[in-house]
């Protein structure tokens, strides 16, 4: 007898296209971009327009998944648009596309900031194809499929008001559509806020004073790039160089930055979990572990020795990330302590009870 069909979970269903948006006012560009994309048959072309108008016009009647976006372009350039454009595409991800982000341009960390997912430096015209075509290809995919193997959390997050204020530092670990919800986290808190900050994002060594820069604008208060015996000061911030990890470690009575370039299991440079692990071990219970949007695990082993030593965890919501693979690792792992949106999470912060 021959045996029974099995049926098709939803996990086995093929996925439709993922639906892509072009906005480049380069009609070569629009259209090699395009033969590009639908070379993969997980991705399709569902617009080419010129400029910023047409394309929130598009987005009125359309709905993608996915916004390519070029900055210079005739009449409203696209990082103005963006937030109108993020807000049209009602949930869309937006990947800059433009020669203006070079590399350690101030112009990825602006775009970043308003809320793009990543960005991608556009070639001349003659050089669209081979590389760029490859990285294009690869950013597309891991923003599709980044946070697909988490799903609803493994167990029900505490209510935020479990969450201990007395804390004596907050460490932040982030990767792709962390900066945005940085932007969001620091503006809750206010310049009163006394304590220090340690905050490891996924970013090139050549990014991290332009990165640095826009974190002291939105927070309100100095922040540095982490350098070797750094001391870690109250109502500062201190943000990992693109070459380390960031660590800390007490000296008498006093904590001070250590960097690393030890391998991690999750092959990040620079990596949250030894800023997590080093914090756990300098400061125990009196640390908040904070993972925002991200790809991948990195922060998931670090997390769980916070959570050994009594620390308080929170995590972002999928809701509000642009990939929900970091937040939904430590979430799935049940050592988290609340999960809310960015904003949230930082008026949680502003709570904090100053150490007597």
């Amino acid at each position: 007898m021959a045996p029974k069909p099995q049926p098709h979970s939803v996990a086995q269903l093929p996925r439709p296209p993922a639906r892509i948006l072009i906005v480049d006012d380069s009609v070569v560009a629009r259209a090699v971009i395009g033969k590009m994309i639908e070379a993969n048959r997980a991705f399709a072309v569902a617009g080419a327009v010129s400029d910023a108008q047409a394309a929130l016009a598009f987005l009125q009647a359309n709905r993608v998944d996915i916004i390519l976006l070029d900055i210079e372009m005739p009449g409203i350039d696209g990082l103005t648009a963006l937030p109108d454009l993020l807000l049209a595409g009602q949930g869309a991800r937006v990947i800059i596309v433009s020669s203006s982000c070079a590399e350690g341009a101030a112009a990825t960390i602006q775009a970043l900031t308003l809320g793009a997912a990543d960005t991608l430096v556009k070639p001349s015209i003659g050089n669209l194809v081979g590389k760029f075509g490859d990285l294009l290809e690869e950013k597309l995919i891991r923003l599709i499929d980044g946070d697909e193997r988490f799903g609803a959390p493994a167990a029900k997050p505490v209510a935020p008001s479990s969450v201990a204020n007395d804390f004596d530092v907050v460490a932040i670990g982030a990767s792709t559509g962390g900066i945005h919800a940085l932007s969001q986290l620091l503006r809750a808190i206010p310049a009163s806020f006394q304590l220090p900050i340690l905050i490891t994002q996924h970013l090139p060594p050549t990014f991290m004073p332009y990165f640095a820069a826009q974190i002291a604008v939105l927070a309100g208060r100095p922040c540095d790039v982490a350098v070797e015996h750094m001391k870690v000061q109250p109502g500062r911030i201190i943000v990992a160089p693109g070459e380390a990890h960031l660590c800390c470690a007490r000296v008498a009575d006093q904590v001070t930055i250590r960097l690393s370039t030890a391998k991690v299991a999750s092959g990040c440079m620079p990596s949250v979990d030894p800023m997590f692990e080093s914090v756990a071990t300098t400061y125990g219970a009196r640390a908040l572990g904070v993972i925002l949007s991200g790809m991948g695990r990195d922060g998931a082993v670090g997390a769980n020795r916070l959570a050994l030593c009594g620390a308080a965890l929170v995590a972002q919501d999928k809701a509000s990330s642009v990939v929900w693979g970091m937040p939904g690792a430590v979430i799935n792992a049940g050592v988290v302590n609340a999960v809310l949106p960015p904003y949230e999470i930082g008026r949680m912060i502003a709570l904090q009870r100053r150490p007597s």
